[in-house]
């Protein structure tokens, strides 16, 4: 099976079994897609979806969270994995938005990379999410996953994942072929017990041919 193959049978089984794909995490407005993209690095969207009601009570606006303290927004999401840490970048971000870009979001990654605590993964996020822009999003479980089911070979970055799967992912499937992937690792191609008896893309997955786990569905 040739790499175009298996992108083909994979992209085509969830385009068909998963039509709608989006994020768990929980937003109105862009500024609030920001703070919860934030706060999931290394943390669950359930946990995050927990904590930002009330975070975005108290800080409803970009504006609020870069008047607040960092002391005040750490109380408020401490809860979340490395609060000190995130509190710090959330309220400089808040603060570069207001001072830089006049309260919006920015639109291109290159813009949204200067906000502090704003790496690729997450301006890749943003963009495919609000703009839908053919982004690749990078987490831990579209760099297993994509290695996993032979999408990529021995990528050592998530850069090299990401460069991979735009190359071989058409554009307008890329924000959405973000979603699937994430999905499907999160809830069937678990780290370590792949469910792979109840999978769909076992007759395309590299680690199910390889153990004679295909379920020809």
């Amino acid at each position: 099976m040739t790499k175009k193959e298996r992108f083909e049978g994979i992209l085509a089984w969830f385009g068909e079994n998963m039509p709608v794909a989006e994020t768990e995490l929980h937003y109105r407005s862009p500024y609030e897609l920001l703070v919860a993209v934030m706060l999931s690095a290394q943390c669950t969207d359930k946990r995050v979806n927990i904590v930002t009601p009330a975070l975005f009570a108290a800080l409803p606006t970009v504006e609020a969270m870069a008047q607040a303290s960092q002391e005040e927004i750490l109380a408020l999401i401490k809860s979340i994995s490395y609060p000190n840490s995130k509190a710090e970048h959330l309220s400089k971000m808040a603060q570069r938005v207001v001072q830089t870009f006049g309260g919006s979001i920015p639109a291109t990654r290159e813009e949204l990379m200067t906000l502090p605590g704003v790496g690729r993964k997450t301006a890749n996020v943003i963009l495919a999410v609000l703009y839908n822009q053919p982004t690749m999003a990078v987490d831990t479980h579209v760099f297993r996953v994509s290695e996993r089911i032979g999408l990529t070979t021995r990528a050592k970055t998530p850069l090299d994942t990401e460069l991979t799967l735009v190359r071989y992912i058409p554009p307008e499937l890329i924000p959405k072929a973000h979603h699937w992937l994430i999905l499907h690792g999160r809830y069937v191609c678990l780290a370590r017990s792949p469910k792979c008896s109840s999978c769909g893309i076992t007759s395309w997955c590299r680690y199910a041919q390889k153990n004679n786990l295909t379920t020809n569905k």
